[in-house]
């Protein structure tokens, strides 16, 4: 080859790879970034295992008032907790006991794993009238301990126990002296002293049985009842779910699967429970007497819960007379539109109605508690709530007539709950939120009122949110208050004004802070209709580079009946929003309009839509945060949310799919005409028939999962008695159908929250939004929990 031909192929050659070059960068991408087992054990440690056993004196157990008018309460300590017992009369604070004595005591009697000086084993006792002995239960084992002594027992819990084959669940009478429970769909009442067991009821039947708690969502063996003050009578109901559907779940095991069936009404069905109202008689002359309401039976509707069963095992919305004679109680109508204020004689059965609450959309809310109104036959009226003024507020009527007096409570802002009525002094004491101007409106308040309306005065006056546990006698109240960025401290106040008279604890972040945690910050936005102010939290990396680009997640729980935020106390960890954020993200939670704590008109916001889900308001929020920070990424935009907030996450892929790029959908109602039947006709409505459809299918999410762009994860457990897992199956068929691309997870033994496995799902929650949000590869199979985390 000439020189001239050789330096013509060496350019010619040159000129290829120069060509070839640019085109081998396009046709091989980089390779992704790596997160390390470091990077997800850094995040580790901002759950809340890690961070809450950084911040002592926090009060872990609230207090418990004495019949001597002390109380005792329990605080976080290094290493553990202790005890405390305070005398306000006094204003005096010690320690309820010999915290390393009482451990000595414990180890010398029992086997086993050692206890420590604060870490007892147990979370709450009982103190004997004299202040020498404490009762409790620690490792299965009921204790009682001398505390001046340091002497410490077994007591023997066998001598009115049941057979040891049968496990009984006692709803106890206020004197602690009776127990009621049910056998064989019939209600029973034992004496706790002697185990004498007197059967009350006879005509019990399978699915038409007394006291059965059976909300279709949520059952349980034990009897729901309300006892009268002197322990003699019962108020309750006979449950009637004949005709009503049935649920059923299969195990996945070896062998044969495992049916379970249970009457479940559905959204729609003809037939859905019934409860015929009772009095029962307990010591009436030739034995018990069961004494039935004179009215047809009522729906299995409350005002305040899509169950009927209100703190486990009382009836929502009844309430007997101080002296036994009659029974208030509401009845609802099954689309929640109206409710019946009515009033029964316990020995005759009659009942009389004093007024009926209607709304256009529903009366109540499952927001609200069940301490919302109160009967005072001493005087001869009632105290009542309403939304009717667009607030929760208290109202005054006749007891007799029905006849509303005045309205009691003024301004805006809603009564939360009412801890006290004085009726010598016509005080009422209650918590209430959005009544002080210019403060989050979430933040809970204590105030007292009087019965006239006037005089609405504020005992706690820190610009906080207050949890209050007032004295029996009214005398004093314990408050503890804080933010989402300030530590709790707690106060003993009186209750006449609000005046500090002793502080108990102040809560210390220091070791905390030490490991670079930093609180969430409040934000403000406004929602869809560009006014309206809603309020949350953001997270961010604590090593956050503003001069980088962060992706964006939302947690999301649209309501109706809580929100997104939660509690607006001060929390070390609130889910692993924190942790999520370390590893490269900014995370949101925002409540959206339709969520409660708000005005009525802001809880209704999208009643009869329910996949709005808030999501015109989160779309609105996010996309103006990230206006106000450069830093935030609003184009790698991800969602995800548990339950409801599973409904909700599968929506806004579907609904707004270029907004949204990456869901993880666990747990959720999917299509509500497949969820209990209380919760859909109270928010979406009774079902109706139309154009060959129905007013449930649009809020359905399979109907629109043919929009699906972006990658989605569906969740279920094979075993949800809560939500069915049908829910998701229908989605995930739809989007089988309509040829998408998703990934599906499903726990077969799993029920609605996945128990054990709630940690491995944690896990692949930060792993398909590290991978498809943040575009980096996680470590493989990193897992939560193990080792521990130490910080």
């Amino acid at each position: 080859m000439s020189h001239r031909s050789f330096q013509f192929m060496r350019n010619y050659i040159a000129s290829l790879l120069l060509i070839a070059a640019p085109l081998a960068a396009q046709t091989t991408p980089p390779a992704p970034r790596a997160l390390t087992t470091e990077d997800y054990a850094r995040a580790e440690r901002f759950l809340s295992a890690a961070t809450s056993p950084l911040v002592t004196g926090t009060i872990s157990v609230r207090p418990t008032w004495l019949s001597d008018g002390r109380f005792w309460y329990s605080v976080s300590v290094p290493n553990g907790t202790e005890f405390a017992i305070v005398d306000p009369a006094k204003r005096a604070k010690s320690k309820a006991f010999d915290h390393a004595r009482l451990a000595d005591a414990i180890n010398a009697l029992a086997s086993g794993d050692r206890v420590q000086a604060t870490r007892l084993g147990f979370t709450s006792f009982d103190l004997s009238k004299d202040g020498r002995e404490i009762t409790f239960g620690a490792a299965n084992r009921l204790l009682k301990c001398d505390i001046q002594t340091y002497q410490c027992s077994r007591v023997d819990t066998n001598r009115a126990a049941a057979s040891p084959a049968v496990r009984v669940i006692f709803n106890m009478s206020p004197d602690g002296k009776r127990g009621a429970f049910i056998k064989d769909y019939n209600l029973w009442v034992r004496d706790m002293t002697s185990g004498r067991e007197t059967q009350l009821t006879s005509d019990g039947i399978k699915d038409f049985g007394y006291a059965t708690d059976n909300a279709g969502w949520t059952k349980s063996d034990r009897a729901v009842l309300n006892w009268s003050p002197d322990s003699r009578k019962i108020a309750t109901f006979q449950h009637d779910g004949r005709g009503a559907s049935e649920m059923f779940l299969v195990s996945t095991n070896v062998g044969a699967p495992r049916l379970q069936a249970w009457k479940y009404p559905l959204p729609g069905d003809s037939v859905i429970f019934r409860i015929s109202r009772v009095v029962i008689d307990i010591d009436a002359p030739g034995g018990p007497r069961v004494v039935r309401f004179q009215m047809p039976p009522d729906q299995h509707r409350s005002t305040v819960s899509d169950h009927i069963a209100c703190g486990g095992s009382t009836i929502c919305d009844v309430q007997w007379y101080p002296d036994a004679s009659h029974v208030a109680f509401v009845s609802s109508s099954r689309d929640h539109k109206e409710a019946w204020m009515r009033v029964a004689n316990a020995s005759t059965g009659e009942v009389r109605t004093l007024f009926k609450e209607e709304m256009a959309t529903q009366v109540g809310d499952a927001s609200l508690t069940e301490n919302l109104w109160r009967v005072l036959p001493a005087s001869n009226e009632l105290i009542w709530w309403s939304q009717k003024e667009n607030w929760t507020h208290l109202y005054l009527f006749d007891l007799s007539t029905g006849r509303l007096k005045h309205r009691i409570t003024p301004g805006e802002g809603n009564v939360e709950d009412i801890l006290r009525i004085d009726e010598k002094a016509r005080t009422i004491f209650f918590t209430g939120a959005g009544k002080e101007a210019g403060r989050d409106p979430y933040f809970q308040h204590f105030y007292s009122v009087g019965l006239d309306g006037r005089n609405q005065r504020l005992l706690t006056p820190e610009n906080a949110n207050h949890t209050v546990t007032l004295s029996p006698d009214g005398r004093y109240f314990v408050d503890t208050y804080s933010t989402p960025t300030t530590p709790p401290v707690t106060l003993l106040r009186d209750a006449g004004n609000g005046r500090t008279l002793l502080e108990l604890e102040r809560a210390d972040i220091s070791r905390l802070a030490a490991t670079g945690w930093r609180p969430p910050t409040p934000v403000t936005v406004k929602a869809r209709d560009g006014r309206t102010d809603i309020y949350g939290l953001l997270y961010t990396p604590t090593r956050l580079d503003s001069t980088k680009k962060y992706p964006i997640i939302n947690y999301i729980y649209p309501g109706p009946q809580s929100g997104s935020v939660g509690p607006r106390s001060f929390a070390a960890a609130r889910s692993d929003h924190q942790a999520l954020a370390e590893l490269g993200f900014v995370v949101v939670a925002l409540d959206g309009m339709g969520t409660p704590g708000r005005s009525k008109a802001f809880a209704d916001a999208y009643y009869g839509d329910m996949g709005d889900n808030t999501l015109p308001d989160q779309v609105a929020g996010m996309k103006e945060l990230a206006q106000r920070y450069s830093w935030i990424d609003i184009d790698r935009a991800g969602i995800w949310g548990h339950s409801g907030g599973g409904f909700a996450t599968a929506a806004a892929m579907f609904r707004h799919p270029d907004f949204f790029k990456v869901g993880i959908s666990e747990s959720g109602n999917h299509d509500n005409r497949n969820y209990e039947d209380d919760w859909g006709e109270r928010y979406q409505g009774l079902l109706q028939k139309r154009n060959g459809g129905d007013n449930y299918a649009d809020e359905a999410n399979q109907t629109h999962a043919r929009n699906l762009k972006g990658k989605l994860m569906l969740v279920h457990g094979g075993l949800d008695n809560n939500v069915p897992p049908y829910n998701t199956y229908l989605v995930a068929e739809a989007l089988a159908r309509a040829n998408k691309d998703f990934d599906l997870v499903v726990f077969p033994n799993a029920g609605h929250g996945f128990g054990a496995l709630s940690s491995y799902m944690m896990r692949r929650r930060w792993d398909y939004f590290v991978k498809n949000l943040l575009g980096a590869e996680p470590p493989k199979e990193y897992q939560i929990g193990r080792p521990a985390i130490v910080p």
